[in-house]
């Protein structure tokens, strides 16, 4: 069986798996708190909640702290009722991840998310997007989402012009969805549900906050400390987003980023290229997470580099 004969990659004695799981609770607890505040309240924050809106891992999940993928946990009393089967089994004093618990569909499952990772890491990057996908959304100002927390900075008429200066080249379908159905047209890319991960590329904003999902998806098994990484990374590629938007968040403490002029412009791609390679070297982790725990699901007796 796994615990037998699977090697022992590293084994974090309690003080230590402890003290991660206590730093991360407080960490994310920094999100976690104020959104369930802003719901008691009744109140949305256009930014922040779309973290927790448009991804649908609930704060108590995000809070709940698992190892990383070939962790092995040293026993002590505070792991009963913690690290419970059937994810988790216990004996000789360790505690790991059972993966037997997977079953095939599970395991295809995790190779389809690791190929969408990589599929998307293959392709070139496209910096030249400067974030109009949220201009597009409220093209012809039918249905602007925000607009009673959050008015637009620009008349409507300027907005659409933008729009129509632009080469729309959105290759997210999860944004270009929601474009105004007069601004789909102008997209230069042809974009299908059953072929969008053929064109998501590791430049796009929406593709990198997407890792987050990539990894809950992916949860107990890839860890809560890759998790949080992708969570903390989404968050500023959501922060960007907004600045870049046609939006005015100074209330939320949020300065635009004038992508409709050429300083604003710059400032969006360096931004974009900055969180692209943070992005790129969590898509390789979270890809090498994913190809340990196939493997050992596929043959427990398997010695896997974690």
């Amino acid at each position: 069986m796994l615990d037998v004969h699977q090697p022992d990659s590293e084994v974090l004695p309690p003080s230590v798996w402890q003290e991660r799981a206590r730093a991360h609770l407080e960490r994310v607890q920094q999100w976690t708190v104020p959104r369930r505040e802003r719901r008691s309240r009744h109140e949305q924050h256009p930014v922040y909640d779309f973290l927790f809106q448009y991804y649908s891992y609930s704060p108590a999940k995000l809070e709940t702290w698992h190892p990383g993928a070939g962790e092995v946990l040293a026993y002590a009393p505070e792991a009963r009722g913690r690290f419970r089967p059937p994810l988790y089994r216990t004996s000789d004093g360790l505690i790991r991840q059972d993966t037997s618990s997977l079953g095939a569909k599970d395991v295809e499952r995790l190779r389809s998310l690791a190929e969408v990772l990589r599929a998307t890491q293959r392709q070139p990057a496209n910096f030249g997007c400067y974030g109009v996908h949220e201009w597009a959304m409220v093209y012809g100002g039918e249905d602007v989402r925000h607009l009673e927390i959050a008015p637009l900075r620009l008349p409507q008429k300027e907005v659409d012009r933008f729009v129509e200066s632009r080469p729309v080249v959105c290759t997210h379908f999860d944004a270009f969805r929601f474009f105004a159905p007069d601004a789909k047209p102008l997209n230069r890319i042809e974009l299908e549900w059953s072929t969008r991960h053929d064109v998501e590329q590791p430049g796009c904003i929406h593709a990198n906050m997407d890792l987050y999902r990539w990894a809950y998806e992916a949860m107990p098994w890839i860890g809560s400390d890759l998790l949080w990484a992708t969570f903390e990374l989404a968050t500023e590629l959501r922060v960007l987003d907004m600045q870049a938007s046609p939006y005015d968040l100074t209330d939320f403490g949020l300065e635009p980023v004038r992508v409709e002029t050429e300083d604003g412009k710059r400032e969006y791609r360096l931004r974009q290229r900055v969180l692209a390679e943070r992005a790129r070297v969590l898509r390789e982790r979270l890809i090498g997470a994913l190809e340990h725990v196939i493997a050992v699901a596929v043959d427990p007796f398997v010695q896997v580099e974690p």
